[in-house]
């Protein structure tokens, strides 16, 4: 608002759920976050490069692009290649801590968010709690191979940190 700058939003799933187009305004930064609050998915799934492609698309003037998201996806590489050729691309990754590290909580029942399947996980065996860790550690590396290649700068926030720091220092590094 203070820049006057023009904001859009595009919310998606594994479809585009709702695109609201760049506009200035506190109205209108309002009526995004309402939609934000309010909106209910119609799906879990996730499909990071079908948004990239819309956003490529839809958003004719060079604009610099936030893309906030678990990455939990596969096949995005060329898309957010692409996007970031057109425009200026900024990835924010945002995880919990327990994607990252399981407790040991002993027997427990995970679900998978997308997909809805189930699967008893036993938390006490660390071969299993070790195995966890490193498959964590192998996709974030994967994922920040994919952010360099592409040429996007990126940041990891965990949900249970002050998000400001990490925004500033990432500024900081772009400016």
């Amino acid at each position: 608002i203070q820049n006057n700058d023009k904001i859009g939003v595009i919310f998606f799933s594994y479809k585009i759920e709702k695109f609201i187009p760049p506009q200035k305004g506190k109205t209108h930064i309002l009526h995004i976050i309402r939609e934000l609050v309010g909106l209910e998915p119609e799906n879990k799934k996730t499909d990071i490069s079908q948004a990239l492609r819309y956003m490529t698309n839809v958003i004719k003037k060079r604009s610099t692009v936030f893309v906030i998201s678990d990455f939990m996806d596969n096949d995005y590489e060329k898309s957010l290649t692409i996007a970031n050729r057109k425009h200026d691309v900024v990835t924010l990754h945002i995880y919990d801590k327990r994607e990252k590290e399981l407790p040991n909580v002993g027997l427990i029942k995970m679900v998978d968010a997308e997909t809805n399947s189930e699967m008893w996980v036993d938390t006490s065996d660390a071969q299993v709690r070790n195995d966890y860790a490193r498959l964590w550690n192998e996709n974030v590396d994967a994922m920040r191979k994919i952010f360099s290649k592409s040429g996007v700068d990126s940041i990891s926030i965990s949900t249970d940190e002050d998000y400001v720091k990490p925004l500033i220092d990432l500024f900081a590094r772009r400016s």
